[in-house]
């Protein structure tokens, strides 16, 4: 609003027939900023807490675009009612403060038309962000990988318990479904805790953070153990829909990456380490080891304080397929 106010009005000698002072204009950006702003902001309610969330994303952001549409229409005939009222019963001052003459002139309709175009043109930057992550979106667009850098990530790695099996009883589209439903569990966990999803692998996902963000507070196994709790309490859903309830394991590890943008028609960040190749690794050893959650030595030492939540079982160093030497390997438990 207030860009709109400054290139419409501030830019001109004149003042508008409804502004007393160079002040309205002000008055003008802040009371219709917060009007519009709320319904941006209800439009993505409505959008997040939906079925539309589940529609394909020009459904979404058309939806919020005609949401604030007629959110802004219908402001407008509130304004001209009381219009209407005001003269019926003579009170010019009101009257004045609301004439139709605003609602039909130039300016309002080009201000309908400015709002609905910047906020189709949010409601697609935000479901870019969905897509890549607003992290990684933002990153991209400063170009800040587009030279490869050296960076300390923390990465956890979580995988579906028994998704063969799985995928073989219910099928490819059910299958798909139980790894929306699980995953779409996952979000609220990854956003409190800080994280960024770096990428999704079938019924597994890689999730990551700065090394000194992703081990405070213990953020890193926070997530594991609050995604299985969210799974549990959604466990009447799980077994009425596909006949039981998801379990994964889970893995993290961290240690020096180089981090660069790849790709020309579909651009991404990828990480380049023999860290991610040793998560996976040590996230194959939770069955061998009867454990649902493995983490490294090196991460083991940089935790903030998990003796408060959690419990670390020292299980030794193992040989990893494919490793010439052992790592140190614990296992973690919730108090």
């Amino acid at each position: 609003m207030a860009a709109f106010v400054f290139f419409r009005y501030a830019q001109s000698p004149d003042l508008p027939q409804w502004a007393v002072g160079s002040a309205d204009l002000a008055t003008l950006a802040i009371y219709m900023g917060i009007i519009f702003g709320s319904l941006h902001w209800m439009s993505n309610v409505i959008a997040d807490f939906s079925a539309i969330n589940r529609l394909p994303y020009m459904f979404s952001v058309i939806f919020k675009g005609l949401f604030l549409f007629l959110g802004a229409t219908t402001l407008a005939y509130m304004t001209q009612f009381l219009n209407m009222w005001a003269i019926e019963n003579h009170m010019s001052t009101l009257r004045q403060m609301l004439t139709a003459h605003i609602l039909y002139s130039p300016s309002f309709q080009a201000l309908i038309v400015y709002l609905v175009v910047v906020r189709v043109s949010l409601a697609f930057v935000e479901q870019m962000a969905l897509l890549v992550g607003p992290r990684i979106l933002l990153n991209i667009g400063l170009g800040k990988y587009h030279k490869p850098r050296y960076e300390q990530q923390l990465f956890l790695y979580l995988d579906m318990v028994a998704s063969t099996t799985h995928a073989e009883s219910l099928g490819d589209y059910r299958f798909s479904r139980l790894i929306q439903d699980s995953f779409s569990l996952l979000s609220d966990t990854v956003t409190n805790n800080e994280a960024e999803i770096y990428r999704y692998m079938g019924d597994a996902v890689l999730i990551h953070w700065p090394l000194e963000e992703g081990i405070v507070h213990d953020r890193c196994l926070n997530i594991y153990f609050e995604f299985s709790q969210q799974l549990n309490w959604q466990r009447h859903y799980f077994e009425k829909h596909y006949g039981f309830v998801p379990k994964f394991k889970a893995a993290a590890h961290c240690g020096q990456v180089v981090a660069a943008v790849v790709g020309v028609q579909k651009q991404e960040i990828s990480f380049f380490s023999d860290v991610i190749n040793t998560l996976a690794r040590l996230q194959d050893q939770c069955n061998p080891l009867g454990q649902r959650m493995l983490i490294s030595g090196a991460l083991a030492g940089r935790l903030d304080n998990p003796n408060t939540l959690y419990h670390l079982s020292n299980l030794g160093p193992i040989k990893l397929k494919g490793k010439q030497h052992s790592i140190e390997v614990f296992g973690v438990s919730p108090l």
